[in-house]
This record gives C-alpha cells, structure tokens and sequence, in this order.
C-alpha cells in the first residue's frame, strides 16, 4: 500500500508538473502581448526605456511560464540578443561609423582600402559619439529578440498551430512534425556518438561526422516513412471540393492582405509612412483573415479541445496592444526624449508617461500567473 501510494503521488506530480501551463490563455494572445512589445521597441532608442521593456517582458516570463521543455528556450533568446549587442559594438569599432564625433576614446591602426571602397574603413578613430550610437540600435535589435523569446517561452508552439485556421491546415502540420523530429535528431546523435566513443572509435571530425550523420537521417527516413503511413492511414490531407470562383477569390484575398500586411508594417516602422501605415496595416488584415477564412473551406476538420479565447487572454493581449499604440503615441508627439540624441553627447532622460506605458505590458504577471504544484515536504 506504501508503495501505492508514492506512486500515485508520484503521477499526480508529473500530471501537476505538466500541466503548469497557465490556465485559460490562448496562446495567440501571448504572442500578440510580445509581438507589441517588440513593436513597442522599435519605436525607440533610448535605453532606460528599452532596459524597462527587457524588465518587464523578463518579470512576465519568469512569472507565466509553464514548466515545458519549450520555456526554457527563453535563456537561449537572452544570449543570442547579448551576442547581437556586442557584434553591433564590434562593427562600429572596426569599421567606422558615419556619426561624427570630437571625444575620440582610442585610434586603431587603419587599414588601407582600394579607391573603390571609399566610405569604408578598417580601424581609424573610435570616437564616444560612434560607440554610443552602436550600443543604442544594438539594444533596439536586442529587445526585440528578447520579446520573440518571451513569445516562444510563454506560448506553447504545438498550442498555437492547434490555432491555425483551415486555410493553412497543411502548413501547421508539417511545423508540428518538424517541431517534433528536431529533438529526436538531437537524441539519436547523441546515442551515436556516445556508443562509438564506448567502442573506442571517433566521434569528431569528418570522419565522425559521417558515420553519425549517415545513421540518423537513416533513422529520420524511417521514422519519415512510418509517420506519413500513419497520417495517410487517419486521413490527414484530405481536401473539400469548391468552386473554381471561390478559390480565385480566396487567392486575391490573401495574396493582397498579405501585401497589405507588408506596406502597412513598412509604414508604421518608418516615420514617414505614420499617416498610412495604420490604415493599409488594417485593410490588410481584414483581407488576409477574410481570404483565410475562405480558404479554410477546402479542409474540414475539427479540433480537439480548442483554445478558446476569454477575458483574460484579452487582457494579455490587450496590455501589450496598449503599450505599442502609447509608444507610437509617444514617438510622434515626443521624438526627442524617445531617441536621445549622441551629437552632442547628452545623458538619456526617462520620460514619465511613456514608461508608465511600458509598465502597462506588466498587466499579464497578475492576471494570468501559473499556478505550480506545491512542493512537498520531505
């Protein structure tokens, strides 16, 4: 009976530890909340306000995500945006930078280049101006690597393309067999390499490069073979027949939402095209949901335990949507104190009401925290 009863415990854990993942929000809404940080980001240069949307995306995460293998994959997206700022800093360094500048921090030796390749240098003056330059677009490009990480580790990617809707039914299907065989490769490499270093053969190199390559994607066409036979067998792939008018319609609808898409983002990223890219950005989208939802009449199917959206998912989602409007908002009554200027050097000033619009994107950590398994005493 003793030994019954850990194991029942024991499986009521592993079910608790699986299900950690925060109740009742729809995956969409957290990659809504990230994807407007992002945007949010890319609106500004100043770093205090960039280091604030860093701090709030890391609290959420550390706060809402589940205990997956995939929310772990947060700490990988950390290092990649920290390796980004340093090669920003390394370019500027190297190979010069069109800011001018008059407090020179060091002079490299130069490196002399053809008649051809005038505007570029190697080495030369490193001035502050140049350098603090760099470190501002490098952070821009390093938080909105962050947000996409955050998205990532708080949104299940099996979860997610559960949500797709029909028109890219196919579509979801190969990213979810995709998201599936990568860790199975990883695995089968691993026990390779492992058995020919128990043999005493090696494991490095070309040679060891081929005699483990050659065995996994052996085993990768197999499971391959194995896995469409089964899939053939459920009746995945199975399409609907529609009119000739409708699939014209469907193609028109979605091809030029998506162009819609394209030109209203260009527009809203640029400060010229602020007056048009929120228009174009909306009629776009209604014509891409349009033409995908028309599309979604070729493939019938149905989904088990749909993620469906509540209040709550409306709040994530809502919150980061806030902080991207106000941001935006704020870039084009105040540009000054959203990019502080490197000519002359000047200290970065925290503007108050746009960080008090970052802090808007904190609004997940309260309404949709996970809720973890208690940890038993021993």
């Amino acid at each position: 009976m003793a030994e019954r009863s850990r194991g029942a415990g024991t499986a009521e854990r592993s079910r608790g530890a699986g299900t950690a993942e925060t109740p009742g929000v729809h995956p969409g809404a957290w990659w809504l909340w990230a994807l407007a940080l992002g945007t949010a980001a890319t609106r500004t240069t100043n770093p205090l306000l960039l280091a604030l949307l860093l701090t709030v995306s890391a609290h959420v995460v550390v706060t809402c995500r589940p205990d997956t293998p995939s929310a772990r994959s947060y700490g990988a997206f950390l290092r990649l945006a920290l390796a980004v700022l340093v090669i920003r800093l390394g370019f500027a360094v190297l190979l010069g930078s069109p800011i001018p500048g008059t407090h020179v921090l060091l002079t490299l030796p130069e490196v002399p280049l053809p008649h051809w390749a005038q505007g570029i240098r190697l080495g030369g003056r490193v001035t502050a101006e140049s350098v603090l330059f760099a470190l501002y677009d490098g952070l821009r490009l390093a938080t909105l690597l962050v947000c996409v990480g955050a998205a990532n580790a708080l949104a299940a990617s099996a979860r997610l393309l559960k949500s797709l809707p029909g028109a890219l039914y196919e579509t979801g299907v190969a990213v979810v067999v995709a998201l599936t065989f990568a860790p199975h490769l990883v695995a089968d490499g691993r026990r390779l390499r492992a058995a020919r270093r128990l043999r005493g053969r090696p494991d490095r190199g070309v040679r060891g490069l081929l005699h483990v390559g050659l065995p996994v994607l052996e085993g990768a066409l197999e499971r391959s073979v194995a896995l469409a036979a089964a899939m053939d067998a459920r009746g995945y792939g199975r399409t609907a027949e529609v009119a000739p008018a409708v699939r014209r319609t469907t193609a028109a609808l979605t091809l030029g939402g998506l162009l819609g898409v394209c030109a209203g983002t260009y527009g809203l990223l640029t400060a010229e095209g602020g007056a048009y890219g929120l228009p174009v950005l909306l009629a776009g989208l209604a014509a891409a949901l349009a033409g995908l939802w028309l599309g979604g009449r070729r493939s019938p199917r149905t989904r088990y335990r749909p993620d469906t959206w509540n209040p709550r998912s409306c709040l994530v989602a809502g919150s980061g949507a806030a902080v991207a409007a106000l941001l935006v908002l704020a870039a084009s009554r105040a540009p000054g104190a959203l990019h502080p200027g490197v000519v002359p050097l000047v200290a970065p000033s925290l503007p108050l009401w746009p960080a008090a619009a970052v802090l808007l994107g904190l609004l997940p950590a309260f309404a949709a925290p996970v809720r973890r398994p208690p940890k038993e005493s021993p």
